[in-house]
């Protein structure tokens, strides 16, 4: 199996080369990461400016490495397109300090990593540990590398993303692993104004708590009793309508602007 492993934390953060080295037992592994932080870029790509790569002094033996000016997402389009062409088999993200929880998901860099690996046709496994402080990432690395197994063993029959949060608490205080579902969105942005002599500036902090409906089943509610949270994901994870019946309101715009299967004059 060839493994490729991005994050959004940088080629320095110390989650990616856990996670790294705790995939090397199961075959080929690569490390492509962004040479600074880009924790928040979501699945942007860089296109109005060119992308430089720089060849790093890997942290592990036999783990070829690359560092990119750019996004997750420019790493791992540049690893499978160009920088190393056999294919791969599956991609990790992560392992990222600091939980990815609920629809804040499409703003993460470590998921939108992720996300780029499934557009291209394999499993893709996005990690992260719940704190941003004395982060364990022990056992995020071992369940990475268990999923990825059984991942491999078990042959899925289309690519998926997982999405992965593990509490950052002990092993034997760990209750169970749990597959899950996306639960709400937790934050919303602030913004800080402040001013270089004359000019004004601002900064947009992704800080704004807006509730706590998290329901049983979802990540959240999981990470918070302590479990693991698998949220097996594909882009029809945000089109289910909530369960809504929205046929009337496509029926009113289809009678007022004449398309229901005939010509009309315009006039009403």
């Amino acid at each position: 199996m060839r493994i490729l492993v991005t994050n959004d934390d940088g080629i320095n953060a110390p989650g990616l080369w856990k996670v790294a080295e705790s995939l090397q037992a199961l075959g080929d592994v690569v490390v492509v990461a962004p040479d600074r932080d880009q924790s928040g870029v979501g699945t942007s790509r860089t296109l109005l400016q060119v992308l430089r790569v720089i060849e790093v002094e890997s942290r592990i033996e036999g783990v070829p490495a690359r560092s990119v000016h750019g996004t997750p997402a420019d790493c791992v389009i540049l690893a499978m397109e160009t920088l190393f062409p056999e294919p791969f088999d599956l991609l990790v993200s992560g392992i990222n300090p600091g939980a990815n929880l609920g629809l804040d998901v499409l703003d993460s860099g470590t998921v939108g990593g992720a996300f780029r690996g499934y557009f291209r046709g394999i499993p893709s496994i996005a990690v992260s540990v719940t704190s941003l402080s004395n982060v364990r990432y022990d056992l995020a690395a071992r369940v990475t590398a268990e999923l990825a197994k059984a991942i491999s063993d078990h042959k899925l029959s289309q690519p998926m993303i997982f999405n992965v949060n593990v509490p950052n608490i002990a092993t034997d205080q760990i209750d169970k692993v749990e597959m899950t579902t996306l639960g709400p969105k937790a934050y919303l942005e602030s913004v800080v104004e402040g001013k270089d002599g004359r000019r004004v500036h601002y900064w947009i902090h992704h800080n704004k708590p807006i509730g706590d409906h998290a329901e049983e089943g979802t990540d959240i509610w999981a990470v918070r009793h302590n479990r693991i949270s698998i949220t097996p994901m594909d882009p029809t994870f945000i089109s289910g309508h909530g369960g809504q019946d929205f046929g009337p309101v496509a029926q009113q715009l289809s009678n007022r602007l004449g398309t229901n299967g005939h010509q009309t004059n315009g006039h009403h």
